[in-house]
């Protein structure tokens, strides 16, 4: 089995499991987007998702981002397996951005997972000065100091800042869960956030609008999936582990 039909069977199996973690929820498998994460994998890995149909990816690193994104548009996939033209990746930025990476990836990309500051707003809001970038505001909702996100009760303040610029919209929340392999201990996380993204959907504000909940991973994509996931980012079981260098 080459690489190509390894990862389309993988994607294959995934696919299967979102959709049937969606029938179990009550809810229609088109509800939930998968983001495949190529972090640290190879442009040929991307190509090889791409043409078994996968469209959107997440990067972690800005500058990986930009030369993977330049890269794949460089590789020509088989004519019979390439998706609809037009139909080409839909990059997510999925990890924690510093204020000088911020030019690799406003507006360069579908979607930015992990607002977490003000400061950090600002800064997409003016790099995104041709357009809007979309992005999603990521939570520490286990209150982890070694982890990225805003405190549960720092949301509002900061939703309250998107509704003052022009080139941002909040589409929802972002959460990393504590690390663990039991996917049931996730599920109160997942469904923390989920309370969080309703309770402000009470409060209208310019430039917000909270559709999204970015939950999930390969080991407890069905738990969140369950809590009301609507995009769900899985790397191991797609491309297997990451090289380690």
């Amino acid at each position: 089995m080459t690489r190509g039909e390894e990862i389309a069977a993988a994607l294959a199996r995934v696919r299967v499991r979102v959709a049937a973690a969606a029938g179990a929820a009550g809810r229609a498998p088109s509800d939930v987007r998968l983001i495949a994460v190529s972090k640290k994998m190879p442009p040929a890995d991307v190509a090889a998702a791409l043409a078994a149909g996968q469209q959107d990816f997440g990067e972690n690193y800005a500058q990986e981002l930009r030369d993977k994104r330049a890269a794949v548009d460089g590789l020509a996939a088989p004519t019979h397996a390439m998706p609809a033209p037009g139909a080409g990746p839909r990059w997510h930025f999925i990890g924690p951005l510093q204020a000088n990476k911020v030019k690799y990836v406003a507006g360069k990309v579908a979607l930015l997972h992990t607002v977490d500051s003000a400061e950090l707003l600002d800064e997409i809001d003016r790099r995104a000065a041709g357009g809007v970038q979309d992005c999603l505001v990521q939570i520490n909702v286990a209150g982890e100091s070694r982890k990225h996100g805003v405190a549960p009760p720092d949301l509002p303040a900061l939703l309250d800042h998107f509704a003052l610029l022009a080139h941002v919209r909040c589409v929802g929340l972002m959460l990393i869960p504590p690390l663990g392999e039991d996917a049931e201990a996730s599920r109160p996380h997942f469904a923390a956030l989920r309370a969080l993204r309703d309770a402000q959907r009470g409060h209208a504000r310019p430039h917000v609008d909270l559709v999204h909940l970015s939950m999930g991973m390969s080991h407890d994509l069905e738990a969140a999936i369950a809590e009301g996931a609507t995009l769900v980012r899985v790397g191991t079981a797609i491309f297997g582990e990451r090289p380690t260098r």
